[in-house]
């Protein structure tokens, strides 16, 4: 019989895009499993993109859209996410319900043998419970994310004061330290409701039979080196990294900037974008462009906002300016391409590594400056600008960090460091690599809870003899 696996997603690209590369590893590797992949309330355009790529093995469901009507005009986004998750979890038991519904012999869904929720998700697991089965957490960022909220009950109760003004920096276990100010978003004021919800999921982390980490172990070794070894801890897989591949398509240039990259030296060109919400201020802005023109380098920058004055027609022969969007994917796998300046959200860090390109490190909201600590300290494929006290980072200063990466020594060194990982990152996701066997163990761990609940079926094959 059939193996299902139920993976419920998240609000936002950025959880559904390696939610959806997982699915697809999932199915491939030949366990007989099949996937149904929940989105709450209907798929946006872009959404709809990514879904319609699905093979026919993973089935997309929408769940009906939940209200929140009752919140207040300036709720933060993640408390409406959390919320969003929260609340549709009436509509999850009714698909779960159908799915175990005996319809004879059971052909049409097959055995159910386990849940995946993302770091939202975890009311989820009592709904998994009631159904008997076993629940697993898909964790989107990096392990030095998951350790901080492993060790939150421990951190809440022994440092009473906000976290930002502790100082000395948090110590988490094979992670660099990190200052307070430097921990994500929700953490800085610890009597929003961000926070709370926070606290609340935490501690559920360790119903998860697995976590499944969007990391692989060349990037952080020493930290997910701590999480693997702590057997306290439900186990750890890291199975990334999990990223879109970037092929190109003649669909995909809408703006040209891929044919005005094919123009362009190899390797010359820094790629500017902070992401599909990062904004700046306006003063941010004119100090950066001031400080790309100082520069002297190619840039290809994804702005959301006019541009200052006279910039384009000054810096018009060796820059261009795209509004909105770019094929993120297709930039950074060209070959002219030679840096990125970027809010370091998690996808976008692995989608840099995956294609060997270093970082100049930007963040600005989430756990993003946190990421940044970790690439700039740890990991070390980053340089990050000095921020005035004023909140803003200077002409002079985005210069500099721009040279640095693109023509100094310190760029050769980041850039070195890169391309390791990206030889580290192919390693893991082919046959026999760390990735490739955590996954397979996952999926072997999955077809089992089949087998255990139908005496019929026969698990067939090891662990890791699989290509992801």
């Amino acid at each position: 019989m059939a193996s299902r696996i139920v993976i419920l997603s998240g609000t936002g690209m950025g959880h559904l895009i390696p939610l959806v590369e997982f699915s697809g590893r999932l199915v491939r590797l030949g366990h007989g499993l099949s996937v149904t992949l929940v989105t709450i309330g209907p798929p946006s355009a872009a959404q709809k993109a990514i879904l319609d790529t699905l093979p026919d093995s993973i089935t997309a469901v929408s769940l009906p859209p939940v209200s929140l009507d009752d919140l207040p005009g300036d709720v933060r986004p993640q408390v409406a996410t959390f919320l969003t998750v929260s609340r549709c979890l009436p509509s999850l038991r009714r698909v779960l319900q159908e799915l175990t519904s005996d319809d004879g012999d059971g052909s049409k869904t097959g055995r159910l043998c386990g849940l995946v929720v993302d770091l939202f998700g975890t009311d989820a697991f009592d709904v998994a419970e009631e159904f008997g089965v076993p629940c697993y957490m898909f964790f989107p960022s990096s392990s030095m994310s998951l350790s901080l909220s492993f060790h939150l009950p421990e951190l809440h109760v022994s440092m009473p004061c906000e976290y930002k003004d502790m100082v000395n920096p948090v110590s988490l276990p094979g992670c660099i330290p990190i200052y307070g100010s430097d921990l994500p978003d929700p953490f800085q004021d610890r009597t929003k409701d961000a926070y709370k919800w926070v606290l609340h999921h935490a501690p559920r982390y360790r119903r998860a039979k697995g976590i499944l980490l969007n990391s692989f172990e060349d990037l952080e070794s020493s930290s997910i080196s701590s999480l693997t070894d702590t057997m306290s801890k439900p186990p750890v897989y890291p199975i990334g990294p999990l990223v879109r591949k970037g092929e190109r398509a003649s669909s995909d240039d809408p703006t040209g900037c891929l044919k005005w990259l094919d123009q362009q030296p190899r390797g010359s060109v820094l790629y500017i974008c902070f992401g599909s919400i990062g904004t700046l201020g306006i003063d941010q802005l004119t100090e950066l462009a001031a400080g790309l023109e100082m520069s002297g380098q190619r840039f290809l920058w994804v702005v959301k906002v006019p541009n200052p004055k006279g910039f384009v027609k000054r810096t018009g022969e060796r820059g261009l300016i795209v509004l909105s969007w770019a094929p993120q994917t297709q930039v950074l796998g060209h070959a002219s391409t030679g840096g990125f300046m970027s809010h370091c959200g998690w996808n976008s860090t692995l989608e840099s590594v995956v294609n060997g390109v270093p970082l100049i490190a930007w963040p600005l909201y989430a756990e993003q400056k946190m990421n940044a600590v970790m690439l700039v300290g740890d990991a070390k494929i980053a340089i990050r600008p000095t921020v005035g006290e004023d909140g803003v980072v200077r002409r002079e200063e985005v210069s500099r960090v721009v040279r640095a990466l693109m023509e100094g020594e310190e760029g050769m060194g980041v850039r070195g460091r890169v391309k390791d990982l990206q030889e580290g990152a192919k390693k893991a996701l082919s046959e026999g690599g760390s990735s490739c066997k955590a996954l397979s163990e996952v999926a072997l761990k999955l077809r089992q809870n089949n087998t255990n609940n139908n005496n019929n079926s026969v698990v067939k094959g090891g662990v890791g003899d699989e290509m992801c």
